[in-house]
């Protein structure tokens, strides 16, 4: 019997490094702080709590298609990948090393659910921090490209780090908000939004549904090399003089619209009906390729 040794790997469910072993050219990645520049949460240690040499996020340099990038890889597997002191100040970090040494572009690899409660004040300042470097990173010159497929999703300060990307690409599994299910359940009740209802949830924040609103640029299949793919068409777009000022104007007004239009709409198959989609149920089924084609029919 032949055996297919070119079986298709799992973005969700792999770690952080294997992620990263699937998107970069083979053998270019390199750590910033590898495991023997330890750099655990003194904070959870002061609390007894079991830590992690790198405190849930690896950052580094490689290439991809022979391009120059840095990377930031949360790995959600640790304490949710929420944001401490370390964990921040590591990505921090990098996006300040961006602006000295201009690479093609900074990879975010996404899967948080945000702020680490356990140190949750330097977790709002490690968040204001990364906003404030992707946004110089940004204005530098450099795309920042923020990748979502994780089992954490893209939630809470890292929801807002994520739209402030210069690009997004997101899989089915991936998912993109700001307060998560559970969250928006405690403090409005139940009957506004039911977190154990896991198709709903996916409706709402998931990756076929961030991606027909126009929240992300790439919808993929749950694999590295779907991701890697993604990353490579956009790097080798021309980049393009914006306005910016023109253009924060523009998502101002869309999103102003979005309001008005999709305001009453309790779920995603209301909104994907009021998008123009003629069959919103069949949607949950469609491939990634069937949905980026219903996406160019609905913008055509």
């Amino acid at each position: 019997m032949k055996r297919d040794f070119n079986l298709r790997r799992s973005w969700f469910e792999a770690s952080a490094r294997a992620r990263l072993a699937g998107l970069l050219d083979a053998g270019s990645g390199k750590e910033l702080l590898p495991p023997a520049a330890a750099e655990p949460s003194p904070h959870l240690a002061a609390l007894g709590l079991p830590g992690a040499f790198d405190d849930g996020v690896v950052v580094g340099s490689g290439r991809l298609a022979g391009r120059p990038v840095l990377f930031a890889a949360q790995e959600g597997q640790f304490m949710g990948g929420g944001v401490g002191e370390i964990h921040g100040a590591k990505i921090v970090g990098l996006l300040r090393r961006a602006l000295r040494e201009g690479p093609d572009a900074v990879l975010l690899l996404l899967d948080s659910g945000g702020v680490r409660l356990h140190e949750a004040n330097a977790g709002l300042i490690a968040i204001s921090e990364i906003m404030r470097a992707v946004l110089a990173v940004r204005a530098a010159g450099i795309p920042v490209i923020g990748l979502i497929g994780g089992s954490c999703g893209a939630f809470g300060g890292m929801g807002i780090v994520a739209k402030l990307c210069s690009h997004l690409v997101i899989s089915e599994e991936g998912r993109l908000a700001l307060s998560g299910p559970e969250v928006i359940e405690t403090v409005a009740g139940v009957e506004e939004f039911d977190a154990r209802d896991r198709a709903l949830v996916w409706r709402v924040t998931g990756g076929k549904h961030r991606f027909l609103m126009g929240d992300c640029q790439a919808f993929v299949d749950d694999d590295p090399a779907a991701f890697r793919a993604a990353v490579e068409a956009l790097l080798a777009e021309s980049p393009v003089d914006v306005d910016e000022l023109a253009q924060l104007r523009r998502q101002q007004a869309a999103l102003t619209q979005r309001l008005a239009v999709f305001g009453q709409c309790r779920d995603g198959l209301e909104v994907w009906q009021a998008l123009g989609v003629a069959a919103p149920e069949n949607v949950p089924m469609l491939d990634a390729r069937a949905l980026v084609s219903l996406k160019e029919g609905l913008s055509a």
